[in-house]
C-alpha cells in the first residue's frame, strides 16, 4: 500500500524519527530539483536521522557534565597571558590523555585562566561522546560531608563513574576536613585504579597540598596516584577578572 504524506508523518512519529521528519520535505524538493537518485536521497535523509540523535545525544552529555558554559580553547585571550602554555593546552584538547589516563594538573594564580581550559577541555570531551562530570572541588566535597550515608554512596558513584571528572578549584579555602581529605583519597585511588582521568585546577602549589590535606600519609598517597599519570601546566600572568572588572570600571565612567 502507497502511503500519503499524512501517512508518512505518522509512521515517522511512531518510529520516533524526528531528524527525518524535520528535513523530509526539503529533500524531497532537492530531489525532485537535482533528479537525484534514490540513493543519493535515502543516504541524506538517514544522515539528517543521525546528526540529530547525535546532536541530542551530545545536549545529554552537556546538561548532565554539571558545566555552566560551553568553553572553549578558541575563545580564550591567549595575547593578555602570552606565558599560558598555549601548546599544552591544545595538546591535552585532543584527549588523548583520556584514553592514556592521565591527569591534566592546572596549578597557577587566581585569575590566569585555569578554569576555563578546564572547562574547554571538559566541553571538547562531551562533543567527543565522553561521559564528563565537572565540579568545584570544596563545595563538592563539603555537600557530601553534610549528605546520608545512602546519599553519599550515590555522589560518590557520581565522581567514580564518569570518563573524566574536573575537580576544579581544589583547596580554594586552603585546609579541608577530614572527611573531605577521605573522599579526596577515595575518589584519586579508585579512579586510578580504573585508569580515569581527573583534571585538577588548583591556586595551591603542589608542595603545599600536604599543608592542606592535615595527614602527611594521606597527602602522599593522593598526590603519588594524581602525578604518576599525570600533565603539569603551570599558568603564571596578569588577571584576566582584574582585566574584566577594570573594563567594567572603565564602561561606567
Amino acid at each position: 500500500m502507497t502511503m500519503n504524506m499524512n501517512d508518512i508523518e505518522r509512521a515517522l512519529r511512531e518510529l520516533r524519527l524526528s531528524g527525518v521528519r524535520a528535513t523530509l520535505d526539503t529533500r524531497i524538493l532537492q530531489a525532485q530539483a537535482a533528479q537525484q537518485p534514490f540513493l543519493e536521497t535515502f543516504s541524506l535523509i538517514l544522515q539528517d536521522e543521525l546528526d540529530r540523535r547525535r546532536s541530542r545525544l551530545s545536549e545529554r552529555r552537556y546538561q548532565k557534565s554539571g558545566l555552566d558554559e560551553r568553553a572553549t580553547l578558541h575563545d580564550f585571550d591567549w595575547r593578555f597571558n602570552p606565558t599560558v602554555p598555549r601548546q599544552a593546552c591544545f595538546e591535552l584538547h585532543t584527549l588523548k590523555f583520556i584514553a592514556e589516563g592521565v591527569n591534566p594538573m592546572i596549578i597557577g594564580k587566581p585569575g590566569t585562566g585555569k578554569s576555563h581550559i578546564a572547562k574547554a577541555l571538559a566541553y571538547q570531551a562531551t562533543l567527543q561522546g565522553y561521559d564528563v562530570r565537572y565540579v568545584e572541588a570544596d563545595s563538592t566535597f563539603a555537600q557530601f560531608s553534610l549528605a546520608s550515608p545512602h546519599e553519599q554512596g550515590k555522589r560518590l558513584k557520581d565522581l567514580l563513574e564518569p570518563d573524566l571528572l574536573v575537580l576544579d578549584d581544589i583547596f580554594l579555602a586552603r585546609r579541608i576536613t577530614d572527611a573531605s581529605a577521605e573522599l579526596l583519597q577515595t575518589v584519586v585511588h579508585r579512579r586510578y585504579k580504573l585508569r580515569r582521568s581527573i583534571v585538577v585546577t588548583s591556586n595551591r602549589v603542589v608542595q603545599d597540598w600536604g599543608k592542606y590535606l592535615g595527614d602527611n600519609t594521606m597527602s602522599t598517597t593522593i598526590l603519588d596516584r594524581l602525578m604518576h599519570r599525570s600533565a603539569l601546566l603551570e599558568f603564571e600572568g596578569k588577571s584576566y577578572r582584574m582585566k574584566e572588572a577594570a573594563a567594567k570600571i572603565t564602561l561606567a565612567t
